[in-house]
């Protein structure tokens, strides 16, 4: 079987991410000169655009490789709110897993670029937890969505309340009843609440952070160390994680791969983890090896890293990238 048939197989797959939906906006336009109010640059707008960010950049993915995906949040029943559900319908995601708060605020991020050059960010968001009521809302309506017949979820953590410690560990009892993998691309804030999930993805920074050790990646048996730490705390099935320019590195009780990254010219990191997280998904309902769901979810990485802003995975061009590297998809 190649990865081409492997891809073929994504089309079947219904995956249930979870967690911080936002939008993000970008103002483009010129600079010319300088404001006589303040010594900042005046832009003249050309062009106004909104994307769905992050939890919902993971759906964006899984919808690009073929797959079918569901978003499950608490966003704010707000004009942003109603911009956020017309943007998962252009791109083809459900958003019958969100929930509206008229206590919540959904998040948006707003861009200024001028001249091609980011100037400034401004963010309108709300980061407390979400209450106990929204949180049970939260927690059926996952409940809900599993009696459909769901092959994964996907944890998305931005730290900015969708995701309590009590909320996940609820999920991720019903996805054992039911038999479905968890994955987790965590943050500091619940690092340790993923207990017994299938797959954990952080990356360097947030493992060491997360087991208070620090070391140089360098040290190999200081890092696989930490990966100790971690299993013994979370007892997850596989641990992965994305060490930048060093490649990624994943392990299950049988083996450990060290996959080091391909040569790439580099334009933004910015979504890269999204799509690592969506791809090492996909492969794993798929029955690949862990080491050919490193392979190929660090190739994927790559690739968007190509490319200025955040973009989502070319399936044809990932297709090719496989092939081209001989990356085979049984070992």
């Amino acid at each position: 079987m190649d990865f081409k048939q492997v891809v073929e197989q994504f089309k079947e797959k219904r995956i249930l991410v979870i967690g911080d939906v936002m939008i993000d906006s970008y103002l483009r336009g010129n600079v010319n000169r300088i404001s006589p109010e303040a010594p900042v640059p005046i832009v003249s707008l050309q062009k106004d655009e909104d994307r769905l960010g992050g939890a919902a950049n993971v759906a964006i993915n899984l919808v690009a490789m073929g797959a079918k995906a569901i978003i499950c949040s608490v966003i704010g029943d707000d004009k942003e709110g109603k911009k956020m559900i017309n943007l998962l319908e252009e791109n083809d995601i459900s958003s019958e897993g969100l929930i509206l708060s008229s206590s919540r605020q959904t998040t948006v991020k707003t861009r200024v670029i001028g001249n091609n050059q980011h100037l400034l960010r401004i963010d309108s968001e709300q980061t407390n937890d979400i209450t106990t009521s929204e949180e049970d809302d939260l927690v059926n309506k996952v409940k809900e969505i599993l009696n459909q017949s769901i092959d994964a979820i996907i944890f998305e953590d931005y730290n900015k309340g969708v995701l309590t410690e009590k909320g996940i560990q609820r999920i991720i009892d019903l996805a054992k009843s039911k038999n479905v993998p968890t994955t987790v691309d965590p943050k500091h804030k619940n690092f340790f609440a993923y207990k017994n999930v299938t797959l954990f993805k952080p990356n360097l920074k947030e493992l060491k952070e997360g087991v208070g050790m620090n070391f140089s990646f360098s040290d190999t048996e200081s890092f696989e160390k930490a990966v100790e730490v971690l299993e013994n705390k979370l007892e997850n099935t596989i641990s992965f994680v994305t060490l930048s320019e060093h490649g990624v590195f994943i392990k299950d009780k049988d083996a450990k791969h060290y996959i080091p990254a391909h040569i790439r010219n580099i334009a933004d990191v910015s979504g890269a983890g999204d799509t690592v997280i969506s791809l090492a998904t996909l492969c794993l309902t798929a029955g690949l090896t862990i080491k050919k769901i490193a392979e190929i979810a660090n190739l994927a990485g790559g690739l968007v890293c190509e490319k200025s802003g955040v973009v989502s995975i070319d399936k044809d061009l990932l297709i090719e990238e496989v092939n081209l590297w001989g990356l085979g998809v049984r070992s």
